[in-house]
């Protein structure tokens, strides 16, 4: 492309400290989120005529890690298609050429909140049952091609006002194919599950349990085993030595019913339309909330439960997973000059992409089922009630002293979202 049509394609705004420089097709943009990975706007789109998020990415070419982990998202997001992972709309950058190439803008669907949001407000069976149902749905469909996420919680799971719910951010997923041992710091202590603490390595069904709260990195396995017990014999055993001295030289807790933990008043009233009930909400948590990895409920199991499977549709549960042409995505190490290659590689065929005609959320995007209302373009002073499809990442200290792996997503809880619609 001709470089003086490409710059007046552009134009530059200062936004908090960082300057975004986006195709003129984006407008209004305004401040919605930032963090360690990146800083977040919303933005009007006027060629698709909605709304949508622009993440640009904080330094990609800072270091190894922060560029590997660029390449990582832009790959795996390009691959990934179901209504239940936020959905990559456009990638650009600015420069002009490789020797130029700096800055990496990622366009993305933009939500109403995340989870976190979500979770004060008072839901009904029917919503909790549908939201959990999705995120089994989009979790199945990331484990399908082998994608193992990482860092999955509330912050990384957002929300529309009628209920659609989609899993973002990759940049610490892996693919389950690698032969690296995966360091527990990338998750977000809060998260972890018991495996993870332990030093047990990754498990598939990991997800499905643990969205507690727990005070410190130090105190955390004595704050699962205060209310779920301590563990068997037999689970021990799997510990390596120097792991189960230290869980043996504990105090031993029998731990508390789940009828006690979570008695009927934490819950809404029993729901007549789709018969869903407490006791079938604390039957799942009882599965879900299992220590030993071999013996918790499957994100399989999860969707046939019967608190889940009322909302059970083929075409969603067993979408076809997407194909990751990498398979040794995560055991290529290069240097930053490497990784910035391949980056503006990826960027360039997406633009070369769009030049052809193919234009992703033109109709709705791909894999999504979205039921919008008119878009409308974000007034710079209006209400922040909009909360971005992206999110930031925590880091691993292992890897980059720089950064803390205790950066949850900081993106600012502003959202005014008041209720959920309905369930399909």
């Amino acid at each position: 492309m001709n470089k003086n049509k490409r710059e007046r394609e552009f134009y530059s705004l200062d936004v908090g400290d960082s300057t975004f420089t986006v195709l003129k097709r984006y407008q209004n943009l305004r401040p919605i989120g930032s963090g360690a990975q990146g800083i977040v706007c919303s933005a009007y789109d006027q060629i698709l005529d909605r709304n949508v998020a622009i993440k640009k990415l904080s330094r990609p070419f800072q270091n190894q890690t922060h560029a590997k982990r660029a390449y990582r998202e832009l790959v795996l997001m390009k691959c990934v298609n179901h209504k239940n992972i936020i959905g990559l709309l456009n990638v650009f950058t600015p420069q002009k050429s490789l020797e130029e190439f700096q800055d990496v803008y990622l366009v993305m669907e933009l939500m109403d909140a995340n989870l976190c949001q979500v979770i004060q407000m008072e839901l009904d069976h029917e919503r909790l049952s549908y939201l959990l149902y999705q995120t089994l749905c989009g979790i199945k469909h990331l484990h399908a091609a082998g994608i193992i996420h990482r860092d999955l919680k509330p912050s990384n799971i957002v929300v529309k006002s009628d209920c659609t719910l989609k899993i973002l951010d990759f940049g610490l997923a892996r693919t389950a194919a690698t032969g690296l041992l995966m360091t527990p710091y990338v998750v977000t202590r809060y998260y972890r599950a018991p495996e993870v603490i332990l030093g047990m390595g990754y498990q598939a069904n990991g997800y499905v349990c643990f969205l507690n709260v727990y005070t410190s990195d130090i105190d955390q396995w004595n704050k699962v085993i205060e209310q779920l017990g301590t563990p068997s014999q037999d689970f021990l055993m799997k510990l390596n030595q120097s792991v189960r001295t230290y869980v043996e030289n504990r105090p031993r807790y029998a731990g508390y019913s789940f009828e006690k933990l979570f008695p009927d008043v934490l819950f809404p009233a029993d729901s007549d339309h789709n018969k869903l009930k407490a006791s079938q909400a604390r039957d799942l948590l009882s599965k879900m909330l299992v220590i030993d990895a071999s013996k918790r409920i499957s994100v399989d199991e999860a969707l046939q439960h019967p608190y889940i499977n009322v909302w059970y549709d083929p075409a969603e549960v067993e979408a076809p997973p997407p194909k990751i042409l990498e398979k040794q995505l995560d055991e290529r190490e290069h240097t930053v000059e490497e990784w910035k290659v391949l980056i503006y590689k990826e960027v360039s065929e997406w633009e070369e992409w769009t030049r052809n005609g193919v234009i992703r959320g033109q109709p709705p995007p791909l894999g999504a089922a979205v039921i919008e209302s008119p878009p409308q373009p974000t007034s710079s002073s209006s209400s922040a009630n909009d909360v971005s499809s992206m999110s930031t990442e925590p880091t691993d200290p292992s890897s980059d002293p720089t950064m803390t792996s205790e950066t949850d997503s900081s993106l600012d809880s502003h959202t005014s979202l008041s209720a959920l619609a309905c369930c399909r």
